[in-house]
């Protein structure tokens, strides 16, 4: 058994528990620091506690990815809150030289974020004034951006002018020079790649577009990777939650000496071409990263092709499925007659059982969820426990970087229990959870119970007990087939909103 050491982004399910599912019954095994040293949401873990919980299980360890963001602030979120200095964080970071001298063998890789600038306003994931001003704050990075490069309409510049007008002074110097810190600890970790002591770093962009604060943000930091030539081994792109899986499909691939090629499909043809919500690029570039971040290459053909990616897209405007009922939420034409979804199921039962290369679905249809007709026509087909990955939760690159690491991961170790148990998490999580239950608790149920979307009875009150039966509810429609049941072993809410859901869940054999 190969160990490998990880220190997640935060604590929920997806950053602390993912990679650790992904490598179940494989020869490699995932650690993770003690839940009571990590932080919670806002709440800031024992920083120090985690180094020296991270410097001991590497003694003996073969590889170690590592989340610069909670090795430095505690986490994602406190990454957008803290007041530490550039001076101080990079002298933390340098203790990673350190790592590396007691551990010369280790394989090390290492992510940090450049800092989100969301277009709306509020203070559950940011600074305490981003609840009245983080719009304005949006429209003030978005709009210099353009301006800048000479793009800005006049509308814009009349509306930069009514912002610096109303936005309080205080609260935009503290978000820009916050950024500011964060970008000097990317450059320093970028030199550690240079130094060898990290041998590959991702720097993924967290709800990104291609203009504002982020995006400028991002070319300082490409500036400085083109500087020192380290392009190879620093690889940016749209994600967060979800790189600590492609750096674990990194790390067995390379471990095994294997790069496979994946085909790629989509299931029309303008979804390539699209710019996914939240994020600052085309779908089709995306998912290039994401294939070679996690140790594969693009193949030209389904022939020379060890895996088969299905891409099931919108052909135009990605809607976001975080409340279905809303109206703004319909399908239009760029789901309908824009994209051939048939022929998507057709061609990947073609590949699974007349081919025999495994495939993967990318059900990047919806921001926020996935997609219920994609759900249900898997199971009509009887694909659903046959599939090498699936994953449609949060964003594009959210769901890519969960989807191609299973399927590499398949490729070596084919259809394991495990395997089959990760795959029914996602269709109960990203199309139970984001798709039926988040939305008819929310609507229903939470307004007659006192609470919201953004704040419920605990991770494990009432609410989560809603949860988990409509979950039981959606399984049984549309989850379980003639081989196989579902069982939920257990349900709450991470961060007491609905937003995100854990779960235990098991496939059983019938």
């Amino acid at each position: 058994m190969k160990k490998i050491v990880l220190i997640p982004l935060d604590e929920r399910p997806c950053n602390y528990d993912f990679p650790g599912l992904l490598a179940k019954e494989t020869e490699y095994q995932v650690v993770v620091p003690p839940m009571n040293i990590m932080g919670h949401k806002k709440q800031v873990g024992n920083i120090e506690g985690i180094w020296k919980w991270l410097f001991e299980e590497t003694k003996d360890a073969d590889g170690v990815i590592i989340s610069i963001d909670t090795l430095l602030y505690s986490g994602i979120v406190p990454s957008r809150l803290h007041y530490d200095t550039a001076e101080e964080l990079i002298s933390k970071l340098e203790q990673l030289k350190k790592l590396k001298e007691a551990n010369p063998k280790l394989k090390m890789y290492g992510f940090n974020l450049i800092m989100r600038n969301p277009k709306y306003s509020s203070s559950d994931e940011e600074p305490d004034y981003y609840e009245d001003w983080g719009s304005e704050i949006h429209r003030y990075g978005h709009i210099n951006h353009k301006i800048e490069l000479g793009i800005a309409s006049e509308e814009e510049i009349k509306e930069l002018e009514d912002v610096n007008a109303r936005l309080p002074k205080e609260y935009l110097v503290d978000y820009i020079e916050r950024r500011k810190v964060n970008i000097e600890v990317n450059k320093r970790a970028i030199k550690l790649v240079d130094e060898g002591v990290l041998d590959f770093m991702i720097i993924p962009q967290d709800d990104s577009s291609p203009y504002g604060l982020t995006a400028k943000d991002q070319i300082l930091v490409r500036d400085y990777i083109d500087e020192l030539n380290v392009g190879l081994s620093v690889y940016m792109y749209p994600d967060a939650d979800a790189v600590a899986n492609t750096l674990l499909a990194r790390m067995i691939n390379e471990d095994k000496e294997v790069k496979p090629l994946m085909y790629v499909r989509y299931n029309s043809s303008k979804a390539p071409h699209i710019i996914p919500a939240y994020e600052d690029r085309l779908l089709s570039e995306s998912i290039k990263y994401q294939i070679i971040a996690a140790g594969g290459l693009v193949a030209s053909s389904v022939n020379e092709a060890d895996i088969v990616l299905m891409v099931n897209a919108p052909a135009d405007n990605m809607l976001d499925l975080h409340v279905r009922h809303s109206k703004v939420n319909k399908k239009t034409i760029e789901y309908d007659a824009f994209r051939n979804i048939i022929e998507s199921i057709e061609y990947a039962n073609y590949v699974i059982n007349t081919l025999n290369k495994p495939c993967i679905f990318a059900d990047v249809a919806y921001a926020n969820g996935g997609d219920v007709q994609l759900l249900k026509l898997l199971s009509k087909k009887g694909l659903l426990y046959k599939l090498a990955g699936y994953a449609g939760w949060n964003t594009s690159s959210n769901s890519l970087g969960t989807c191609i690491p299973q399927g590499m991961i398949f490729d070596i170790y084919n259809n394991t229990k495990a395997h089959k148990d990760f795959l029914a998490l996602r269709y109960t999580e990203d199309v139970g959870h984001c798709y039926h239950a988040r939305s008819v608790i929310t609507l229903e149920h939470l307004p007659e119970m006192g609470y919201d979307y953004y704040e419920v009875d605990g991770p494990r009150g009432e609410v989560s007990k809603l949860e988990k039966k409509e979950l039981e509810k959606f399984v049984k429609e549309y989850v379980i087939d003639d081989k196989y049941d579902i069982e939920i072993l257990d349900c709450w809410l991470p961060w007491n909103r609905m937003f995100e859901v854990g779960l235990d869940v098991q496939v059983v054999e019938k």
